[in-house]
């Protein structure tokens, strides 16, 4: 066999490899498709299908820690550098600056450390460079010393499992590490939300620790759960040298201390706990969500900060805040390092979402009362037009929070009724009525349970009491849960998957925090993706550029700037109301006022992380048509693709949703007859169809009775399920196919593997030759 005849295995195996173990590399430094991303998650409702997994052919490793270099790999059948391009896009991924393609003939070297910038040559399969000499290139580049090393090269803490951080978890882990090895003081980590920012903490500190850059270390929270998810999961492995400490607790003998922000400071200076150690007791500071106050000047963080100023101080959060007076960036400087709610969905990491906007007529056409009308306490009613902004904070229509509830809980009861459910309100009291209506829209299941909906606010004992429950995924209650601000941030519901939005909400912190409640993805326990319900609007804020851009630092303050400024963009942590001349502020509250559903519309997330406007047909037919110029174009790539799963995939990244197109379509299409039916304008068959058609044309009769059986029952799997099932080698193992023997007996019928997979083929063409 010659070298062009070879698979692209074959080449790394006789070529690459050998070529690589030469130079030096052992087999524990070289990684075969590494597996950089799951897949981003495509769902439609209860649906849900991955698109195509990110793999690099080979990721090289100085330390198990540090990878250095990307290799894509092709047949001999393409040139030396066809794979660079490719091998590029995953370097600057994993963030290593050395990355080479090859078909077995040689080396083409990309190098972006050179004094020149990026140099690209082609080197023989002999002259690959040895791990030294990429490690010295790389200390150069990033100029590091021999002093540095040492930290830089500890290794990451690791389970028994062998469990290793995701590829942009050893980023910031490896930019946090780099920059306190070179004497940085001030840093900022931004990740969004469910992509483990505690867990990258936990191994920044480990490293930092073991290397003896760091000896004690402070972990700074605002919520009591965080500091105790803290303690009890990621932090684990520290054992007993953490402790939690506050002003009543504070024992200096242990190494990582783990505390609540207002537990150390006070109004007076006998409450201000952190005092009670010198200002160089601790080496590092990490400050989780800081977004929630660190940076402002005035905060009870930024006091505990400057007394700590010798420390270096790492803050953590997905929503750096920029005001005009509140900035992140100004105290802690430029992220190191920076993974997006996008990044992370692109990815497969973080679940996508859907969208239901729901218009009631008050809200969009305000209502004024009648002349002289009062509210249900006999109170005159201010004559003015009341709208969105005033309701349930100034004014309380009952009927509109009964129909809020109705939609929500009609919403559950087509989908799921035991989804994790978050209902953001305006306040605590909005919050109880909310509740009390969900109540008696759920009856039954509140008959089964008396914490099926439950309010979880600051001021409820009783709903703080569950709210572990709540996030728990082995628990199915409480499942509705109603709150105004308690639950927007650190609180880790994992399986979310419905967040209402009946609150006004004009922070973006805010607002992404909020999201944040449902974007992990919890696949054991059907988590596959999540829907926001949104009564006010609030998502029109997913098309702010803010939205899951680069944070940019807006504030640099002036001579004539006061020093402790009203913030124009307030994050309210509190569960408080605001105040009137009687200490509260009046609400009016009304009944019999007549509220309905003007338009409800479903948006899907596009995979440029925008939501999709126009509708799904539409989109889909312009993005099909840029794909595929025309309907020959799409038959030829259909009829060659050795595998309709791949570029099913491929069109799934593109963001053609199949099934939920078939809804809209109005049609039980599978995805070839939607492609030709909303792209081109082409009649369209069923599955159930095109399988009959095959069996009218007696296909079968040229194969003998044993392999007939087969194909016919593969033909019935393809009507059910779709092309997809029968590529499967898995399918033989599936009932009915599998009562015709074992794996092995169906494929010698047909003489063989080889022989079935070009039968299966040959069908797929049957099935779809009446379209080509």
């Amino acid at each position: 066999m010659s070298k062009r005849d070879l698979s692209e295995i074959d080449i790394c195996d006789r070529y690459i490899t050998p070529a690589l173990h030469k130079a030096g590399w052992s087999l524990e430094q070289i990684r075969r498709e590494y597996p950089i991303s799951p897949g981003r998650i495509h769902a439609q409702g209860a649906v849900y299908k991955r698109g195509t997994p990110r793999r690099a052919d080979y990721l090289l490793f100085y330390k198990n820690n540090l990878p250095l270099a990307v290799i894509e790999a092709k047949d001999n059948k393409h040139t030396v550098g066809h794979g660079i391009q490719q091998a590029v896009a995953y370097g600057d991924m994993l963030d290593v600056p050395f990355v080479y393609s090859s078909n077995g003939d040689a080396f083409l070297e990309r190098d972006v450390t050179g004094p020149g910038g990026v140099q690209e040559k082609q080197i023989g399969l002999d002259a690959f460079p040895s791990p030294e000499t990429l490690w010295q290139r790389y200390q150069r580049f990033k100029g590091i010393t021999e002093e540095q090393t040492e930290a830089i090269e500890e290794e990451y803490y690791t389970e028994l499992d062998g469990k290793e951080p995701r590829y942009y978890q050893r980023i910031a882990i490896n930019r946090v590490v780099e920059a306190v090895a070179r004497g940085d003081k001030r840093l900022l980590l931004v990740m969004a939300t469910g992509t483990g920012k505690t867990f990258t903490a936990f191994q920044i500190m480990w490293r930092l620790k073991e290397a003896g850059q760091v000896n004690r270390i402070l972990f700074l929270a605002d919520r009591n759960i965080l500091v105790d998810q803290a303690k009890t999961n990621d932090f684990r492995p520290f054992g007993d040298i953490v402790t939690k400490f506050s002003r009543q607790n504070v024992d200096k003998s242990f190494e990582i201390f783990l505390a609540l922000y207002q537990s150390l400071t006070g109004p007076n200076e006998a409450d201000k706990a952190y005092r009670k150690f010198s200002k160089d007791f601790f080496d590092l500071i990490v400050i989780d969500e800081c977004h929630r106050g660190s940076a402002k000047e005035d905060s009870e963080w930024r006091e505990i900060l400057e007394y700590f100023d010798s420390a270096v101080q790492l803050g953590l959060t997905a929503t750096p805040k920029e005001t005009k007076y509140v900035s992140n960036i100004d105290y802690f400087g430029k992220p190191v390092y920076t993974y997006s709610l996008k990044q992370g969905i692109d990815d497969g990491f973080l679940a996508p979402y859907r969208v239901i906007r729901i218009n009631l007529d008050r809200d969009l056409e305000g209502w004024r009362p009648e002349k002289g009308r009062l509210d249900i306490n006999g109170n005159p009613i201010e004559d003015r037009i009341y709208n969105r902004k005033d309701f349930d904070r100034t004014l309380v229509i009952e009927e509109r929070t009964l129909l809020v509830a109705h939609k929500v809980s009609e919403y559950l009861k087509k989908t799921d009724r035991y989804a994790k459910t978050i209902v953001f309100c305006i306040d605590i009291k909005h919050a109880d009525r909310m509740r009390h209506a969900l109540v008696n829209e759920n009856g039954d299941k509140v008959a089964e349970n008396g914490n099926y909906v439950m309010k979880i606010t600051g001021d409820d004992m009783e709903g703080k009491r569950e709210l572990d429950t709540f996030i728990d995924p082995e628990s199915t209650y409480p499942t509705i849960v109603t709150t105004s601000k308690l639950l927007t941030t650190g609180v880790d519901a994992q399986t979310c998957k419905v967040i209402v939005l009946d609150s006004n909400i004009g922070s973006m912190t805010e607002f992404k925090q909020i999201i944040g409640r449902g974007t992990r993805i919890r696949e054991d326990y059907g988590k596959h993706s999540f829907t926001i319900i949104d009564f006010r609007g609030v998502t029109n804020l997913f098309a702010d550029p803010d939205f899951d851009g680069e944070p940019v630092q807006i504030y640099i303050p002036g001579r004539e700037d006061p020093i402790t400024p009203p913030e124009p963009d307030p994050v309210d942590t509190s569960e408080s109301e605001s105040e009137d001349e009687d200490g509260r502020q009046y609400k009016y509250h009304v009944d019999n006022v007549e509220v309905k559903v003007v338009n409800e519309r479903v948006q899907y997330y596009g995979p440029d992380g925008k939501l999709i406007t126009e509708s799904l047909r539409d989109y889909s037919r312009k993005n099909l048509r840029k794909s595929f110029a025309s309907l020959d174009d799409f038959l030829q790539h259909w009829s060659s693709a050795q595998k309709k799963e791949t570029l099913l995939a491929e069109l799934l990244d593109k963001g053609i949703f199949y099934e939920a197109l078939a809804e809209e379509v109005g049609k039980d299409l599978g995805p070839f007859d939607l492609i030709c039916h909303v792209a081109y304008d082409q009649p369209a068959l069923t599955r159930q169809e095109r399988a009959e058609n095959v069996r009218k044309r007696n296909y079968f009769a040229k194969y003998g009775d044993q392999a007939r059986q087969v194909l016919e029952a593969l033909l019935d799997k393809y009507a059910d399920q779709g092309v997809e099932q029968i590529e499967k080698m898995e399918v033989l193992k599936v009932h009915p196919i599998s009562q015709l023997g074992s794996p092995i007996e169906i494929v010698r019928h047909f003489g063989g593997k080889k022989q079935f997979l070009q039968a299966v083929r040959e069908l797929e063409r049957e099935i779809y030759t009446l379209a080509s």
